[in-house]
């Protein structure tokens, strides 16, 4: 089975941006941030997505999201 990982966290780390800086800059709660980052997620908002792609530049959602093996 196939399991849905976000890479926001990584994202932000490989950009030297924090969670607080890409919430102001997409316009997104921080705690929706948050929860991206720890994967306490179990609805995605196209919104938020949406808005976080364009903060940071993602012009393939696969650079966001991927399907990974279920451990």
């Amino acid at each position: 089975m196939k399991k849905v990982k976000i890479k926001l966290l990584d994202i932000l780390k490989e950009r030297g941006m924090t969670q607080a800086q890409l919430a102001d800059k997409a316009e997104v709660r921080p705690n929706a941030i948050s929860n991206l980052c720890r994967g306490y997620v179990d609805r995605l908002s196209i919104d938020h997505i949406e808005k976080i792609c364009h903060a940071l530049n993602i012009e393939s959602i696969s650079e966001l999201i991927e399907l990974v093996d279920e451990k």
